[in-house]
């Protein structure tokens, strides 16, 4: 019987982790829903962006010893106008985070144009692909993960706040 029980407490512990909206690969948070954008050329988060949005809140709510979450953004087009426009995703997601109530001192908003894409970028579903928001965690306790620039070799757009 008390085999049996460990064994019920184990997949019920086991359901409730698969159903988290998100998970860790190495130092990067996934999520489960995307940040999307009204169109190609915009920084305007579109409404569906706010329940991925909720899903990062949550996590660094559940995780206060993550003391710094980069927000990354990237495009698959390596223009400088790609640039400025990830500069400007990237600062959205950081203002809207902390318009949902996430520390500013806990988010860095950082831009990589097109300079570190994950797909090729020759197919209209790699382009998908490279086009992206994504989560790094940089600090735990306040202290830096392995040592790496905080910017994680991008253009911070957001460094500090009061």
């Amino acid at each position: 019987m008390k085999h049996l029980l460990t064994l019920l407490l184990l997949g019920l512990l086991t359901q409730a982790f698969a159903q988290k909206p998100y998970q860790l690969n190495g130092s990067e948070l996934l999520i489960s829903k995307s940040i999307t954008f009204k169109n190609a050329t915009s920084a305007e988060l579109t409404k569906e962006s706010e329940e991925a949005l909720q899903i990062v809140k949550q996590y660094l709510d559940e995780k206060p010893y993550i003391t710094l979450l980069r927000i990354e953004a990237h495009l698959s087009n390596t223009t400088n106008s790609a640039q400025k426009l990830t500069e400007s995703r990237s600062l959205a997601v950081y203002q809207k985070l902390v318009a949902m109530g996430v520390d500013c001192k806990r988010l860095i908003a950082v831009a990589f144009g097109g300079t570190k894409p994950i797909a090729d970028n020759s197919t209209a579903e790699g382009k998908l692909k490279n086009d992206r928001i994504t989560f790094v965690n940089v600090a735990l306790k306040n202290i830096v993960i392995g040592g790496l620039p905080i910017d994680g070799g991008g253009v911070a757009t957001s460094k500090t706040c009061q």
